[in-house]
């Protein structure tokens, strides 16, 4: 059997969170991100890549793999 390529996605936040809607705030705060150019690791599922297209104008992602 083919072991499969687990793939994690680097997140880092871009702009800022001043001035924007409550609910793009608290989808940044739920990917854990709580400061400024902070980056956190995340696998890939389709929550977390749902999250990101909501916050994408404020967010870079990155794919890692293992």
């Amino acid at each position: 059997m083919a072991k499969s390529k687990k793939v994690r996605l680097e997140i880092t936040q871009t702009r800022s969170g001043i001035g924007r809607q409550g609910k793009h705030r608290r989808t940044i705060e739920a990917l854990g991100i709580k400061r400024h150019q902070q980056s956190v690791i995340h696998d890939d599922s389709p929550a977390i890549r749902g999250m990101i297209n909501q916050v994408s104008h404020m967010v870079s992602v990155r794919e890692l793999e293992d």
